[in-house]
């Protein structure tokens, strides 16, 4: 069996983590995997990977056509093929890897045989914009007994329901930082600092920021307020601008933002 990696990991020793989103098989898995491998090299501290999914609500137009794309490339992208391109790539890196994925397809696989085969390849923990908090209560514990983390999201709009949610928290807690799908942003209002706040009250889970970060101000900034950033739909925008040649570009932006996030750490 394929060992996991905590995700505690990316934040020991008061670590700060760059946390880069893709999504799987844009424009193809063998393409994915390099550009996962890529990144981890480059000092992402954990990687999101998105399984394509025809309704990715969450989502904006950017990744929205990525998933398009994946699922559009010869033969689609199955996601028995997901895990399987990610069984290459824990062979050769040894951050945290996190799903990112639709509560339909994690259902229709079966939540024991999914969270069984997360940890087969390697894969420590699950995001699922669509499941609401309350109704996560079956999945949970089916993932912790394969050693998966069900990420937490807290969106602007969950005020009465922060602490709820954080004190039930593992791995990391999504902070997510603006109203609407993912995209990126030159300004976000909310008051991020505030929702960091409720949370750390409750749990020592560390926090990441994500929705409309892609600048290295921005990831500084957001990064010093939590523990970390999360970047999607810049990364995904210099995929669809490189296609197969967007490996170095990625690097290279991931080793700049890697940068930004650690002088949030320092600056504190």
């Amino acid at each position: 069996m394929t060992k996991q990696v905590p995700i505690v990991k990316a934040f020991e020793g008061g670590r700060k983590a760059f946390i880069p989103f893709i999504t799987a098989g844009d424009p193809s898995l063998e393409d994915t995997e390099r550009f996962i491998v890529a990144m981890a090299r480059a000092g992402a501290g954990i990687i999101e990977i998105g399984i394509p999914f025809s309704d990715p609500i969450a989502e904006g137009p950017v990744i929205q056509e990525a998933n398009v794309r994946a699922l559009s490339a010869p033969g689609g992208c199955k996601t028995d093929a997901v895990f399987e391109m990610v069984a290459r790539v824990r062979e050769q890196v040894e951050v945290p890897l996190v799903f990112l994925t639709y509560l339909n397809p994690v259902f229709k696989y079966g939540y024991e045989r999914f969270c069984k085969r997360c940890a087969e390849v390697g894969v420590s923990g699950l995001i699922i914009p669509d499941l609401p908090f309350e109704e996560s209560g079956e999945l949970r514990p089916i993932a912790a007994t394969h050693g998966v983390d069900v990420i937490s999201l807290i969106a602007p709009t969950s005020a009465a329901r922060i602490r709820e949610i954080a004190a039930a928290a593992s791995g990391y807690i999504y902070v997510v930082s603006s109203l609407g799908v993912t995209g990126t942003r030159s300004v976000i209002t909310t008051d991020i600092g505030a929702m960091v706040s409720e949370i750390r009250a409750v749990t020592d889970t560390p926090t990441a920021v994500g929705f409309g970060i892609n600048t290295p101000e921005q990831a500084e900034h957001y990064a010093g307020l939590s523990d970390g950033a999360i970047v999607g739909s810049a990364i995904v925008k210099l995929v669809a601008a490189n296609g197969a040649n967007a490996e170095d570009p990625l690097a290279e932006y991931v080793r700049e933002m890697v940068r930004a996030v650690k002088s949030a750490e320092s600056g504190e």
